[in-house]
């Protein structure tokens, strides 16, 4: 028979914690909506820029590049958490709503 120590045992008591930790998966609606907003507007900066930048619509070249730049730092952060959202509602493996920080 082998030697067994259980000093350093993890027993049923020390897993369980006083309180239930419950998993509350529900959509945080402002944090999803100012995420889709973000994206839009982004979409909007970034291809009006372009157009901008190409037309030299409103002045020379720098404004549409200067809109198409905010327009990038707007899309990123809305796209990353918009895809989050969409992952989550459909269930995905590893995706939560928790995952979206709040507002």
């Amino acid at each position: 028979m082998a030697y067994v120590d259980h000093a350093f045992s993890i027993t049923d008591e020390d897993i369980m914690m006083e309180t239930s930790y419950i998993v509350q998966n529900k959509p945080p609606i402002k944090e999803i909506a100012l995420a889709v907003s973000l994206l839009v507007f982004g979409t909007l900066g970034i291809v009006l820029g372009l157009i901008m930048a190409a037309n030299r619509v409103g002045g020379d070249r720098a404004h549409g590049i200067f809109f198409a730049v905010l327009g990038s730092v707007l899309f990123l952060p809305g796209f990353y958490y918009t895809r989050i959202a969409y992952y989550a509602y459909k269930g995905y493996k590893g995706f939560s709503f928790a995952n979206i920080p709040p507002v």
